[in-house]
């Protein structure tokens, strides 16, 4: 990596520090571009380089970790498995990292809602793109191994899990205590309802 390459990257750490460290501690709406700018120790116009307005700051904050959580959550399942396990050991993964800084997390949930452009936007998009499909995969392989028997596409099955999974991370990150181990169990409940139906 050259010099040019090496600098910016650093540059781009110590914006990304500067403004999780700023929207924890004064909050989102509290805390100023210039504020982190300053905080970063970089020019205002240096900071529009590397993300369009706060929302995208909060992408900036967290993508990295997040493809990386990604990497781990996608990994978790093992073939052996029922698929309502396997798409628990994907969930806990996030679960698990988001409550460790739940303040920040509430933002990026809150700010993630429309989010389609900005210079953050493709690459949060192309994360969870990535998520969805391993869902997917994974449906497919359940499919075909007559674990499950709907004949809907895995598409529409793994978007349907996915809407119940954001919709049940917001509902438990909005708690006033995050307890990851509560979340999961009510995300297993709800999946398990999704599985079962409404028969019993």
């Amino acid at each position: 990596m050259g010099k040019r390459e090496s600098n910016k990257l650093e540059t781009r750490e110590r914006i990304r520090l500067a403004a999780a460290s700023l929207f924890a501690r004064r909050g989102y709406g509290a805390a100023t571009m210039r504020q982190i700018a300053r905080q970063a120790h970089v020019a205002l116009g240096t900071l529009f380089n590397y993300a369009e307005d706060k929302r995208d700051l909060v992408f900036l904050i967290f993508n990295e970790e997040l493809n990386a959580m990604t990497d781990v959550a996608l990994a978790a399942p093992t073939p052996d498995q029922p698929l309502v396990d396997q798409l628990i050991a994907v969930f806990r993964v996030h679960y698990r990292w988001l409550g460790r800084k739940p303040d920040l997390a509430r933002i990026l949930l809150q700010e993630l809602t429309f989010y389609s452009s900005g210079k953050q936007a493709a690459t949060f998009h192309g994360i969870r793109r990535r998520l969805i499909d391993g869902i997917e995969t994974l449906v497919r392989t359940a499919q075909a191994e007559k674990k499950i028997h709907s004949k809907e596409s895995a598409t529409l099955i793994a978007r349907h899990i996915f809407f119940v999974y954001s919709a049940s991370l917001r509902w438990w990150i909005a708690a006033p205590r995050t307890d990851p181990a509560k979340g999961v169990a009510d995300l297993r409940r709800l999946l398990d309802l999704q599985f079962e139906g409404l028969r019993r």
